[in-house]
């Protein structure tokens, strides 16, 4: 039986670890292929062809050969569009690759979901470091996980408590949670949004048209909803800690910047390290912060 190979398929490297002296196993998400794991022999050595083009966040075209779990990569190439983030942005990159990684399988085909995920990338690029950052992140943040919880169907519809079948109405309030769904929200919610937002959502999210069209359009949602949003992160963080089954690791390192900027500050009043506060956060430390 003849090896499969495939060339210049668009693809991102989610994670990677150490396989021998010299080589890596490589976590990607592919558009064609979905989650895909490859070995690159060779790329830990200093001249490598491959050890400046597999980095996280980048966009790439990979080829590969092989039919076993893990295939060999044959070529990496930079696809090019933007430079690295930075900051704010790369953290949450790392805690989106980590998602992907926790809720996709293997070789199971996203290419709406690859496209997300593209746009996302691109969008912290973007504004890693610009003015009035922590917005756009919390905002872009919160649009890639109600599009990447819809691709793996773990998203009720928007426009109906899923019950019950009742419609949505404009001024009640409803509340998302893991076990239940969308229901109407009662005096012991703490995170809820008002029916309105949840119709406007739930519109973005069967936006089509361009590749991009549905992040951008569920990332305007998003920024819509102002101060509301934190609402929606609380609701969601519930749904994707239901999900994933533990605490991602890019919370707990977000909690170790957080101490460490914030001893930082203590000890030093003119420190350039000033703590972050949890709205200026993309992302909280712990589920339970909300």
């Amino acid at each position: 039986m003849t090896a499969r190979r495939i060339a210049q398929q668009p693809a991102y490297v989610l994670h990677h670890y150490d396989w021998s002296e010299s080589s890596l196993i490589l976590e990607t998400f592919t558009r064609q292929h979905g989650r895909v794991a490859l070995v690159a022999k060779g790329a830990k050595r200093p001249s490598s062809s491959l050890r400046p083009v597999l980095l996280p966040l980048q966009p790439l075209l990979l080829g590969w050969g092989g039919d076993a779990e893990i295939r060999t990569l044959k070529s990496a190439e930079w696809a090019g569009g933007h430079v690295m983030p930075t900051g704010q942005a790369l953290l949450s990159g790392y805690y989106a690759n980590e998602l992907l990684m926790r809720l996709l399988a293997r070789d199971d085909a996203h290419p709406a979901l690859f496209d997300a995920y593209a746009a996302l990338v691109h969008t912290l690029a973007l504004h890693s470091g610009a003015a009035g950052q922590a917005d756009v992140l919390h905002a872009a943040l919160r649009a890639f996980e109600l599009l990447l919880l819809r691709e793996t169907g773990h998203l009720p519809a928007l426009n109906a408590q899923t019950l019950t079948l009742a419609p949505v109405q404009a001024g009640a309030r409803y509340c998302l949670v893991p076990e239940g769904g969308l229901r109407q929200a009662t005096d012991g919610d703490g995170a809820w949004l008002d029916g309105a937002h949840w119709l406007s959502l739930h519109h973005a999210l069967q936006e089509r048209g361009s590749a991009r069209a549905p992040f951008a359009a569920v990332l305007a949602a998003c920024a819509a909803l102002g101060t509301a949003r934190s609402r929606l992160l609380a609701q969601l963080r519930g749904l994707l800690h239901y999900h994933c089954g533990r605490s991602l690791r890019t919370r707990q390192m977000m909690a170790e910047l957080q101490q460490l900027q914030s001893a930082a500050a203590a000890l030093s009043p003119l420190s350039p390290l000033s703590p972050l506060s949890p709205s200026s956060a993309p992302f909280p430390a712990d589920p339970e912060s909300e």
